[in-house]
């Protein structure tokens, strides 16, 4: 019975940060926003969305609502606070990427985003400081994407950037069509921007591919469905477009060429491409060295043969006579193959006299009948 009780689930706003609080507290859905339902719902699907929680703080007669969004990994939650975050929030020091207004604040801390709103929240900076570094020992920490550190400084509009992983958040700040259009399904990771050209505010679209085939493979597709370079007249409004290595740069918002390009150009892809293998250079003998090394390769082989042979041959000579029947032909053990063309063995002591020596050639008489032993020997 105590096994089956259910624990209570683990949160991770505190009960209390500075003179703060909590009075209510409950689990919260992305579609809980403030926006669009749907549309809330499924990008925080988008960038992977686990879990949430809303509480309620009071201080005397002040009150903050505090919501927390926890995401599977810190690029997730990058991506979830550059969605909420709008330009009219001004940069604040709750934490490294924070952002405030008189009525919202917001702070990405690891894989977790608040979104605390309330009334005079600048003035609440030091406790809300508070909160978030609470906060920021129990969460996963993390690196962040690096796609945005490569977006141009220059003309930007403040605080207009957004770190994309899925379409429907892409179609938000970058609208060409509800599908994935883009190619996140191979892998992209993307990042939008708007930006002063003269006079006129253009869209940046950013966008990695895992490799450079990829990403040519995609800028080919792009071509064939809109207006891209002046590829397609027909497909809408003028788009621009160059390829880095894996990135995609595209340009909403320029009329020519010539008013994309200053943007265009000033980025460069994150990727390098390098060969650091080591490297030899083949070079072919002349013909006059190849013979010379075969007649060089023949006589070291020849030579090493002669040596083996003399080696082998005086060895068996010296170790015959140091050890006279002793180690080679040995009477008690040499072995005699016979053809049995007589009745008469034939003796290993036949061939050698009792000092060890051959027994010298007689004459044979060739006169002896057919059935003579053959005898052999070394």
């Amino acid at each position: 019975m105590l096994g089956a009780s259910s624990a209570p689930a683990q949160t991770i706003l505190p009960k209390s940060f500075a003179d703060w609080s909590e009075s209510a507290t409950t689990s919260f859905s992305s579609t809980q926003d403030g926006t669009d339902g749907r549309v809330a719902q499924a990008v925080a699907k988008e960038y992977e969305f686990v879990a949430g929680e809303h509480a309620t703080y009071t201080n005397g007669a002040g009150s903050l609502d505090v919501i927390l969004y926890k995401m599977t990994d810190p690029s997730g939650a990058y991506g979830e606070y550059s969605f909420l975050r709008t330009p009219d929030m001004a940069h604040a020091n709750l934490a490294e990427h924070s952002s405030i207004s008189p009525h919202r604040a917001l702070a990405l801390v690891g894989n977790t985003v608040f979104d605390i709103h309330g009334k005079g929240l600048p003035k609440l900076a030091p406790a809300l400081k508070s909160l978030v570094a609470t906060v920021a020992k129990s969460v996963q920490q993390g690196p962040l994407p690096w796609i945005g550190s490569r977006l141009p400084a220059d003309d930007m509009i403040e605080r207009s950037d957004h770190y994309i992983l899925g379409p429907v958040a892409l179609n938000q700040f970058f609208p060409l069509g509800d599908d994935d259009w883009l190619g996140f399904s191979h892998g992209a990771e993307a990042e939008t921007a708007q930006y002063q050209l003269g006079g006129k505010i253009a869209t940046l679209l950013l966008a990695d591919f895992p490799t450079p085939q990829i990403a040519s493979d995609e800028l080919s597709r792009l071509e064939n469905r809109f207006n891209l370079n002046g590829s397609n007249a027909n497909a809408g409004s003028p788009l621009f477009a160059k390829r880095t290595v894996t990135m995609l740069e595209i340009v909403m918002g320029a009329s020519t060429q010539a008013e994309a390009a200053p943007l265009l150009n000033q980025i460069e892809s994150g990727t390098q491409v390098t060969w650091n293998e080591p490297t030899f250079q083949f070079k072919e003998p002349s013909i006059e060295m190849m013979i010379l090394g075969s007649i060089i390769g023949t006589g070291i082989i020849c030579g090493f043969t002669l040596i083996a042979g003399l080696a082998f041959g005086g060895f068996r000579l010296v170790v015959k006579r140091a050890l006279p029947n002793k180690v080679f032909d040995r009477s008690s053990q040499i072995q005699v193959l016979q053809l049995g063309l007589s009745s008469k063995p034939i003796n290993a002591e036949d061939f050698y006299q009792p000092d060890g020596t051959s027994i010298p050639d007689i004459t044979v008489d060739k006169d002896l009948p057919d059935r003579v032993a053959l005898r052999i020997f070394r």
